[in-house]
């Protein structure tokens, strides 16, 4: 074999290796320009209908990037399947950093474990960048019922009789009941779920049911006007909103620590450089004292945490209601 035949050779292979390295990149990573980033509008999916809190957020959140970032942010909702939907399309949109989600906990942590034959992968498919607020659940009673306390709610629960109303089976308001039901070693504590949150306010307002462990903005009106009593918050501090109400630990329930967080993530695969951007860009944002009181409005409160926080965050949500799940016998449907 001469030299000029070798070197032929070569020269042959190195360019047919980079004709294959080429194809088997997707068409956004050669082309972009990471530095430049974004060079047009971003699509924010939120997983449920206009007008929830976790739109609200996304609301919020967008129209600030939009103007940090210099494009605009467009809020889709993809409502259905318990957040499922909206969370498959955008696990499954392609990873360039133009199409984000606003995720809850119960699309990114809690329907791994209740739903069967999920199109995506809600450990995998997604890249985590910031945990943007979180909002506590609060114990609320209906005014005749006779308990003013958490002890005295336990020990009435204990005898019997009680029950606790949800938006719905698997949400976290249903899941909070189930874990404080664990938490407190209530033999029986009978779960009234209702589609949608209204109803099951009202119910309690009513008297025929019990209690109900209510996201903190669908019930604060009713707390305020003195249509239903407060007895806890769920989460490890008291909320602004509600300054004189005890967490549960401070009510004599150790261990109980239950928030409704909602995060940004973006498909698997991004370059890190625009999730790191995202991620400042967003960060800075929550600290506005306008987004502060925003989001306060809404019962939420702000976060703003790195990408490597924020996973192992999720990480730890996805077991602990996995446990949950498992020890209140719910059956994945």
């Amino acid at each position: 074999m001469n030299t000029s035949y070798r070197a032929t050779r070569r020269i042959l292979l190195s360019t047919l290796t980079l004709a294959v390295a080429s194809a088997a990149t997707p068409v956004w990573a050669q082309s972009q320009d990471v530095s430049n980033y974004p060079t047009k509008p971003i699509t924010l999916i939120v997983p449920f209908a206009a007008g929830s809190v976790t739109d609200l957020l996304a609301r919020i959140v967008g129209q600030r990037l939009g103007d940090s970032l210099g494009q605009s942010v467009i809020v889709e909702n993809k409502a259905g399947a318990d957040g499922n939907i909206g969370a498959g399309y955008a696990a499954a949109a392609a990873p360039d950093g133009y199409t984000i989600m606003m995720g809850p906990a119960s699309t990114n942590a809690i329907n791994p474990s209740l739903h069967k034959g999920l199109k995506f992968n809600a450990m995998k498919d997604f890249a985590p960048i910031t945990n943007v607020a979180s909002m506590p659940n609060v114990l609320v009673v209906g005014p005749e019922v006779p308990v003013r306390n958490v002890p005295e709610f336990i020990e009435a629960a204990k005898k019997g009789d009680y029950s606790f109303a949800s938006s719905g089976a698997g949400g976290s308001m249903h899941l909070s009941g189930e874990l404080f039901k664990n938490t407190a070693k209530i033999p029986e504590f009978l779960h009234v779920p209702y589609k949608g949150g209204s109803a099951p306010v009202t119910d309690v307002m009513a008297g025929r049911v019990t209690s109900m462990f209510c996201n903190l903005p669908l019930c604060l009106p009713h707390i305020q006007a003195g249509k239903l009593r407060a007895l806890a918050v769920t989460s490890s501090t008291r909320t602004p909103l509600l300054p004189d109400v005890p967490t549960m630990e401070e009510a004599g329930l150790p261990g109980y620590d239950v928030s409704g967080w909602f995060g940004l993530f973006a498909p698997t695969g991004v370059p890190k450089p625009i999730i790191q951007k995202l991620n400042k860009e967003v960060v800075q944002i929550l600290q506005d004292p306008k987004v502060k009181q925003q989001l306060l409005a809404q019962g939420a409160e702000p976060i703003g945490d790195s990408p490597e926080d924020f996973g192992a965050f999720v990480q730890k949500e996805h077991a602990r209601w996995a446990k949950v799940i498992q020890d209140a016998g719910i059956t994945p449907q």
